[in-house]
């Protein structure tokens, strides 16, 4: 069977300092050959990068400042991590966006500094993780002023309904489907349902938004196959489908080889 790809997970942070290593082995025995590690913020990129020497071969860094890190004087922390760019290689820019979910106060910088990792992308042509936490339509504003480019990359945990799902994925952006879609009551259901299989990635966020049956526990990259079947009910096809497509989405966005 073809492997999964588990396309947004922390690993690297604190809630995994007990079995960090047991996780990646988990997940591999379960089939998800690749972890992807988007960065939050300066103290989370040394950690990262670490798991990510520590296994070179299936979890894959990406480099960029979480939007609720943002906060005045942001610009130096990325021209830190810009810089970064030059000297290793990364899968993506992210995750970058906006959040007004948490904070609205540094809106203005959250939005400089999602048009900044906007140019990273297209300057160093890399696929754009996007968060979008009660902001889908801002994020359809800035995005808008970036048609006719190359910008492509993928909506990371997708909040919004059917119609937005259209608008992102005719845009060229892939909406990455984590645990929600397997909520009794997730709206997510219905965009899965209408959205091709070629434009969806599996993603866990974990350690967070954990699947059924280990909602209200730690998420894991483990857990992607449980993702997959929810997917594979909803769209009625196989599981195997659901691997082989959402893999090779993966592997031709994040340029895995």
């Amino acid at each position: 069977m073809t492997h999964f790809i588990d396309t947004h997970n922390h690993l690297y942070l604190e809630q995994f300092d007990q079995d960090r290593d047991m996780a990646v082995e988990r997940a591999l025995r379960a089939g998800v050959k690749y972890m992807l590690l988007p960065n939050v913020d300066e103290e989370t990129t040394g950690p990262m990068l670490q798991l990510h020497e520590k296994y070179p071969q299936n979890c894959l860094p990406m480099m960029g400042l979480h939007p609720t890190s943002v906060k005045p004087g942001f610009e130096k922390i990325l021209e830190t991590m810009k810089a970064r760019f030059g000297v290793m290689k990364f899968c993506a820019v992210g995750e970058t966006g906006i959040d007004l979910y948490w904070d609205k106060t540094h809106f203005d910088l959250q939005v400089q500094s999602f048009r900044t990792q906007i140019e990273w992308a297209l300057e160093f042509n890399l696929p754009l993780v996007i968060h979008s936490r009660n902001s889908v339509t801002q994020i359809m504003d800035v995005l808008d002023q970036y048609r006719g480019t190359n910008l492509k990359g993928v909506m990371h945990c997708f909040p919004g309904d059917t119609q937005q799902a259209r608008w992102f994925t005719d845009f060229g952006f892939l909406l990455g489907i984590g645990g929600v879609v397997t909520y009794k009551k997730s709206a997510m259901a219905e965009v899965v349902k209408n959205t091709p299989l070629d434009k969806i990635i599996l993603e866990t966020d974990a350690p967070y938004l954990p699947p059924v049956p280990h909602r209200g526990k730690r998420n894991e990259p483990a857990y992607i196959p449980l993702i997959a079947n929810k997917i594979a009910e909803i769209k009625g096809v196989s599981r195997e489908m659901v691997a082989d497509e959402t893999t090779k989405m993966a592997h031709s966005l994040f340029k895995i080889d």
